[in-house]
C-alpha cells in the first residue's frame, strides 16, 4: 500500500509524462521529496528512473504533468533555472577540472571579484565554510582536484550544489565508482546532508544501500510508478517483484552440481601483489572470489590473464604447463577476461557495437582470416545474448550497463573459451540485466567451462558460487562451499577466525 506523503513536500511532481519521437519514456509520474529525507527511485534500466531525474534537474520539460518547489508551481526551463529553484544533481560521472583546487571549481564561473579581479581568499573562505558546514574533514579548499580519490571528488561535487543554495539534492548511483570504505563516507555524509534538512533523491541499482539509507522507495517499471513504500515496510524480495515481476530466487539459476576435471591449476604462484596462491579451478564449476576491496581478488584474475602475470610459481592448463606473460597470450591459450572497469578497460566506447564485440577475435586471428565469416558469428552471439541496441553500428557508450556488460560476453564467447574469469559481473547493472547474466555464467559453466568469478556482493558470491575461495592481504586465506553463510565469508575476509568454519 502507497505509504502517504507529507504535505511539506520541498519538490513534488504530480501526473509527470515524456515522449522521445513519439516514443513514451515516463507516463502519469508522481513523486515527491521533503526535507530531511532520502527518498530512493528504483527500476531496471529503461524504466525511465534518468529521464525523470532530467525533467526535475530542468535537462528535459515534461509533456504532461507538473512541477512544484514548497508548494509553488514551478517550469524548469534548464539547468540552471533548476539550480537557481534549489534543485542539485550530483551525476555518476563528476563534471571536474582537475588542475584546479576544490574552491576554484565549487565557483567556477560564479568568482566573487574584488577590485576587478577573482578574489581567491573569498572562495577559499566560502569553500571552507560549506566544507564545514556538512562536517567534511578530509577535503581543503585548497587541494588540487586531481589529488582526491573518488568519494573526495564526490564531495566536491556536492559543496557546489549547496554553494548554489541547493535544498534538493539528486544523486545518481553515487556508489558506483567508490571502494567498499569510501561508500561508508558517502553514507555518513547523507546523514549529515539530511540532518541539514535537505531532501535527497537517490537513484541506485544497489538494492542493499537503498535500505541503509532511504525513508521511503519508489519503484519504476515501463515509465510508469509501480509503488511507493516506507522502508520500513518494504523488502528486497517485494522490490524485485515490483521491478521485474518474478521473486528475488530467481536471480541465481540453480546449480547443476556436477564438475569435471581440473581446467586450471596455480601452485605456489605470486607477484608484487599476490603472495602463495594455490588455486584449481575445475571445468563445469564456477568458483568465486571474496574478501574486501584491496585484498588481491582483482590482481588474482589480472595475473592468470597476463596483465600484470604471475613471477613466481607453476600454472598449468588443461593439465599441461603454462606461462601466461599476456594477455595475448591467454585469448589464445583459452582464457577471457570480463574486467571490471567495463567502460575504462573492457569497451571502447567511441566505436560501435559490433567493432566491440570483435575486439578479442580481432586480436588473436589474422585481419585477413575469415572476416566476413567471423563479423558473422559475433551478430549472432549478440543476438543470442540478447543485446538490445538501435543497431549493431550504434555506438557502445549508448547502451544501458547490462547490454554494454553483454557486448563484452559476446566477445569472448566468439572465442570459445575454456576458462573465464569475470570480475564485478554485475556491478551497477539493473536487477533485471542481473538475472540475465547470472543465466549466461551458469550456462557457461554447464557446458563445460571453469568460471571464476569475483563479486563484492555476497548474495550474489552465495547464490552463483559452487565454492568459494576468499582472499586476505594478497593471499587465499581458506576456501568454502558454495552454500557457506554471510558471516563465515566476512570471518575468513577479515581474518576474525584462523580456520576455515564448519
Amino acid at each position: 500500500m502507497d505509504s502517504p506523503a507529507p504535505p511539506d513536500a520541498l519538490l513534488t511532481m504530480l501526473g509527470v509524462g515524456k515522449s522521445f519521437y513519439g516514443v513514451p519514456v515516463l507516463s502519469d509520474v508522481d513523486l515527491d521529496v521533503h526535507p530531511g529525507e532520502v527518498h530512493a527511485v528504483v527500476g531496471e534500466n529503461g524504466a525511465g528512473k534518468s529521464t525523470l531525474m532530467k525533467i526535475a534537474s530542468g535537462v528535459h520539460q515534461p509533456d504532461a504533468g507538473a512541477l512544484h518547489i514548497s508548494g509553488q508551481p514551478v517550469v524548469l526551463h534548464s539547468p540552471r533555472a533548476a539550480q537557481a529553484a534549489g534543485v542539485g544533481i550530483i551525476h555518476q560521472e563528476f563534471n571536474l577540472l582537475p588542475e584546479r583546487t576544490v574552491a576554484e571549481n565549487v565557483f567556477l564561473g560564479r568568482e566573487p571579484l574584488r577590485r576587478g579581479l577573482v578574489d581567491r581568499r573569498a572562495i577559499r573562505d566560502r569553500t571552507a565554510d560549506l566544507l564545514a558546514s556538512i562536517g567534511e574533514e578530509s577535503v581543503r579548499p585548497t587541494d588540487r582536484v586531481r589529488h582526491l580519490g573518488i568519494a573526495q571528488q564526490q564531495v566536491v561535487e556536492i559543496v557546489k550544489a549547496l554553494s548554489l543554495d541547493a535544498r534538493i539534492l539528486i544523486m545518481d548511483e553515487p556508489t558506483a565508482a567508490l571502494a567498499d570504505h569510501e561508500v561508508e563516507l558517502l553514507y555518513a555524509l547523507v546523514r549529515r546532508l539530511q540532518a541539514r534538512g535537505i531532501g535527497i533523491l537517490y537513484v541506485s541499482h544497489r538494492l542493499a544501500e537503498v535500505f541503509d539509507l532511504s525513508d521511503r522507495i519508489t519503484v519504476l517499471k515501463d515509465g510508469r510508478r509501480v509503488v511507493t513504500l516506507a522502508t520500513r515496510d518494504a523488502t528486497p524480495e517485494a522490490l524485485v517483484r515490483h521491478m521485474v515481476g518474478r521473486d528475488l530466487a530467481a536471480y541465481y539459476p540453480p546449480r547443476t552440481g556436477t564438475t569435471g576435471p581440473a581446467l586450471l591449476t596455480v601452485t605456489g604462484a605470486g607477484n608484487a601483489r599476490l603472495r602463495d596462491v594455490d588455486l584449481e579451478l575445475r571445468a563445469g564449476e564456477v568458483l568465486g572470489v571474496g574478501g574486501l576491496q584491496g585484498s588481491g581478488r582483482s590482481a588474482l584474475a589480472r595475473a592468470l590473464f597476463g596483465v600484470d602475470g604471475f613471477r613466481s610459481g607453476r600454472m598449468t592448463l588443461a593439465g599441461k604447463p603454462v606461462r601466461i606473460r599476456s594477455p595475448r597470450q591467454a585469448v589464445r591459450a583459452g582464457v577471457a577476461y570480463v574486467t571490471e572497469d567495463r567502460k575504462g578497460e573492457g569497451l571502447v566506447l567511441s566505436q560501435s557495437v559490433l567493432d566491440n564485440a570483435l575486439l578479442a577475435t580481432r586480436a588473436a586471428t589474422p585481419r585477413w582470416f575469415g572476416g566476413a565469416l567471423r563479423a558473422t558469428a559475433v551478430r549472432d552471439l549478440l543476438a543470442a545474448v540478447e543485446v538490445h541496441a538501435a543497431g549493431l553500428d550504434q555506438e557502445v557508450r549508448y547502451l544501458s550497463g547490462g547490454n554494454q556488460q553483454k557486448v563484452v560476453l559476446a566477445r569472448w564467447l566468439a572465442m570459445a573459451p575454456r576458462v573465464l574469469l569475470f570480475d564485478e559481473p554485475t556491478r551497477g547493472i539493473d536487477v533485471g540485466a542481473k538475472a540475465a547474466i547470472h543465466e549466461l555464467i551458469r550456462d557457461l559453466a554447464d557446458k563445460g567451462a571453469a568460471v571464476l568469478m569475483i563479486s563484492s556482493e555476497l548474495p550474489e558470491l552465495l547464490g552463483m558460487s559452487d565454492r568459494i575461495v576468499v582472499m586476505r592481504d594478497g593471499a587465499i586465506a581458506g576456501e568454502l562451499p558454495g552454500d557457506a553463510s554471510e558471516e563465515a565469508v566476512l570471518s575468513l575476509a577479515t581474518g576474525t577466525v584462523h580456520e576455515v568454519p564448519a
